[in-house]
């Protein structure tokens, strides 16, 4: 045990006594030419390191510099700027006066992706041809550096495309390893923050640069992020994701591939591509398993929010800051800068508390005229498809849409959009609607449209219409019906043909029939002021007790009936007495007939007939 002792100290006080006879002897501020002329020749970059370099022993052998920049050739402002930057080098090439760098790290450093640090070509620089059918040479392959490793801590990276507003990504961390055949790990770490918003980003990827610049492929094993912040759920957003990555530099194309992304309770797949450009072009095509629009849209569900906010339960919401230059962009500008073709198919989406199945999206935008081919699923056991257009080439978008409704219930779409109006059954519905932005709101107050619609195995709750008309005709005859504790209206069947002008929902051709009634009439609602104003005749054809003329005539009538004022606390007004008045005056008048026919040849018959004629 003592000579094991013995020897390991012999080597450490050899190692020792070399690395301080390494550090005597070897100036590393001879290496300072050197390192800015094999960055200049390799990458073209200008690498210009301020203040004196010098040794660092332990843990690692290392050179450290102060102060440095790494400058693209022309650009007007530095790419890299670091605090510090550490060397690690490799002992024994020091002996013969060799420096090879196992890892460069750079800590507080500042990269900016902008105009300002681009390259800026010679114009009198030979072009090379587009298509270019030589072999590579191997000295064209890979990375435009030969480090196996590269370590960046606690630095900000800032890239901004042309006039667009800059993007600052801090806190960042990154490891990354690469071996002889430009196979690379890369571990990464940062943080965004924008507009009152912060995503935390990290993820591990191994990378293939064996044929870059031209093409750069990366598999995304695993990929973490979260989103809070204003006009988010309260919760934030948050999942996992990983993928297979593809870059094209000829092309300037960038794909994706085996797509597997969750975002809280949703999921999504898939696979992509865009053309990068002045104006890219996306081609998309996913699915998902479960899309919650309620979990990762903010106050998606109004009529939700709006109940909690009465119970003195809900929490003020923060939201985003009005930016000033964006005050005065048309609604879904965006748009135009852009081009794409998405194909969706989920089998599950939730969208303000509806349940939608089997959601299939055919979708095109091309700059700025978006185009819905299709747009259909279930809902509640009923079908419904949405195509349309929405065009915002213009300062004003112009929407259009042809909805088609097979028996959806219609309690749900009310309660959806927060409609204080208690019916049910199954809405079947074909129209053709026009309008401007593409929201609810927007929807009551600005949009116009007609529509044929079909309700089935309806109830009204609120007003019972034969109840009201069979009391009305108890107090007014001696004629009885039978006893209902029914507070609803039901119909096995309602049709309509319906006309929306600028928030107001008109209801003509009305009809509707079940055993015990049928109906008719016209009238119209104010989805604004939420208000209505409905007239309806209304024949009572059961629900009497025994058998009389009267009766028989009350299943043949149609009893005029008003309803009229806010939703939430209708008025009615029921005009059965003058019904009953005019059945009693043909009741009289016919009776009169009869027995002036039958007394014809006197003089009183003949008086009571003039009479008559003159009725």
């Amino acid at each position: 045990m003592r000579r094991i002792l013995t020897t390991l100290m012999i080597l450490l006080v050899v190692i020792v006594a070399g690395l301080s006879a390494l550090v005597l002897l070897v100036n590393p501020n001879d290496f300072r030419d050197y390192l800015v002329r094999q960055v200049a020749d390799r990458s073209g970059y200008q690498l210009q390191l301020d203040g004196p370099l010098r040794w660092h022993v332990w843990p690692q052998l290392s050179i450290l510099s102060g102060r440095m920049t790494l400058t693209e050739p022309g650009a007007s402002a530095p790419l890299v700027k670091a605090d510090n930057m550490r060397l690690d080098v490799a002992l024994m090439p020091l002996l013969s006066h060799q420096l090879k760098v196992n890892q460069v790290m750079l800590k507080g450093a500042v990269i900016e992706l902008t105009p300002a640090t681009e390259a800026i070509k010679d114009a009198q620089a030979p072009v090379a041809p587009r298509e270019n059918t030589l072999p590579q040479a191997p000295e064209d392959r890979g990375w435009s550096f030969d480090i196996a490793k590269l370590q960046v801590a606690d630095s900000v990276l800032v890239f901004q495309h042309e006039d667009d507003e800059q993007v600052t990504v801090r806190d960042i961390k990154l490891q990354m390893d690469q071996d002889d055949h430009y196979q690379a790990n890369v571990d990464f770490s940062g943080r965004i923050n924008r507009d009152q918003r912060d995503l935390n980003l990290s993820f591990t990827a191994k990378v293939n640069a064996g044929e870059y610049p031209h093409a750069l492929t990366a598999s995304f094993s695993q990929l973490n992020w979260q989103l809070k912040g204003a006009d988010l759920p309260p919760q934030g957003i948050a999942g996992q994701a990983s993928l297979q990555a593809e870059w094209l530099e000829e092309q300037k194309r960038l794909s994706f591939s085996q797509l597997q992304l969750t975002a809280n309770d949703s999921t999504l797949g898939g696979e992509g591509s865009v053309l990068l450009g002045d104006k890219p072009q996306w081609q998309l095509n996913v699915h998902s398993d479960k899309l919650n629009l309620d979990n990762l849209l903010s106050q998606a569900n109004p009529s939700a929010d709006s109940a909690v906010s009465q119970q003195g339960q809900s929490q003020p919401r923060q939201q985003r800051p009005v930016i000033a230059d964006s005050t005065n962009q048309p609604d879904y500008s965006s748009l135009r800068a852009f081009s794409a073709a998405l194909q969706l198919k989920a089998g599950q989406i939730l969208w303000r508390g509806m349940n939608f199945t089997d959601v299939n999206v055919l979708a095109t935008n091309n700059y700025g005229l978006l185009t819905l081919a299709e747009l259909q699923g279930k809902l509640d056991g009923g079908t419904l498809s949405l195509p349309g257009r929405l065009d915002a080439r213009q300062s004003m978008p112009v929407s259009a849409f042809e909805p088609k409704l097979d028996n959806i219930q219609i309690g749900t779409l009310l309660k959806a959009f927060n409609y204080s109006i208690n019916l049910t059954g199954k809405l079947s519905l074909t129209g053709e609607f026009e309008g401007g932005k593409i929201d609810a709101d927007s929807f009551r107050r600005s949009w116009q449209g007609q529509a044929k619609l079909t309700l089935l195995d309806s109830r009204a709750e609120g007003l019972n219409f034969q109840q009201l008309v069979q009391q009305a005709v108890e107090r007014s005859t001696n004629v009885k019906a039978k006893e209902s504790l029914e507070s609803a209206t039901r119909l096995d069947e309602f049709t309509s043909s319906m006309t929306l002008d600028n928030g107001t929902l008109s209801l003509n051709d009305m009809s509707g029939k079940s055993p015990m009634m049928a109906l008719g009439g016209k009238g119209a609602m104010d989805l604004v002021k939420e208000d209505a104003d409905m007239r309806f005749d209304v024949t009572v054809l059961g629900g009497w007790q025994g058998e009389s003329k009267l009766i028989d005539t009350l299943k043949n009538t149609a009893i005029p009936l008003r309803v009229y004022g806010k939703w939430d606390a209708l008025n009615y007004s029921l005009q059965v007495d003058q019904v009953l008045r005019k059945q009693l005056q043909s009741e009289a008048r016919d009776r009169l007939k009869a027995w002036a026919d039958k007394n014809q040849d006197s003089q009183s018959g003949k008086d009571v007939k003039k009479l008559l004629d003159k009725l």
